[in-house]
């Protein structure tokens, strides 16, 4: 029996999580955000944990879990530029790689039909190092610390792993045209 419901159970919880941290961090409750941040990572283990474990792995759950990810991540970098702790220009340089990637890929599959997405280590590594730098700043906030030359490390950390990854996406599918199609029901 599937169970691809429970994975996408919990993707859909992690969602809304996203107006629950808005919230808090609008009103600088930064423990309470950080804690929100952190529930949300473990659900965005446990959903892949358990649809992979239980082979419960569905095409809306595959859409669902990266937007997920995408929506919280980009939801708390915008909150944090509202409140002065991440510049504006990491923010745009953060979400417009965010709408390339998006854009592309559906400029891609509207001219091919559907692809398979794979991230790239280096996307991996700048989503780390992303989510890093929320938690960073969280934290100090939370416990009043202040590390500011680490945080500036990871600013500028951000950016470069940002515009490399962006600028490897654009490699992959307009030089090199990286691209697989995804399998689709066999004809006879």
């Amino acid at each position: 029996m599937k169970l691809a419901y429970i994975p996408n159970a919990i993707t859909l919880s992690r969602l809304f999580l996203v107006p629950v941290l808005i919230l808090a961090l609008k009103d600088h409750r930064y423990l309470s955000g950080l804690i929100i941040f952190i529930i949300a990572g473990i659900t965005d283990a446990l959903d892949g944990y358990i649809a992979k474990r239980f082979n419960s792995v569905s095409q809306f759950g595959a859409v669902l879990d990266p937007l997920a990810d995408k929506v919280l991540l980009v939801s708390a970098y915008v909150m944090l530029t509202v409140i002065g702790h991440v510049p504006f220009w990491l923010l745009l340089a953060v979400g417009f790689r965010d709408l390339l990637i998006i854009g592309g890929y559906l400029v891609v599959t509207s001219m091919m039909g559907a692809v398979q997405m794979h991230p790239s280590y280096l996307s991996k590594l700048n989503t780390f190092v992303q989510i890093l730098l929320v938690i960073v700043i969280l934290t100090q906030e939370a416990a009043a610390l202040s590390f500011p030359r680490i945080t500036q490390a990871l600013i500028f950390l951000v950016l470069f792993t940002t515009v490399a990854s962006g600028g490897h996406y654009i490699w992959q599918w307009v030089i090199k045209r990286e691209l697989e199609p995804v399998a689709g029901p066999k004809k006879s």
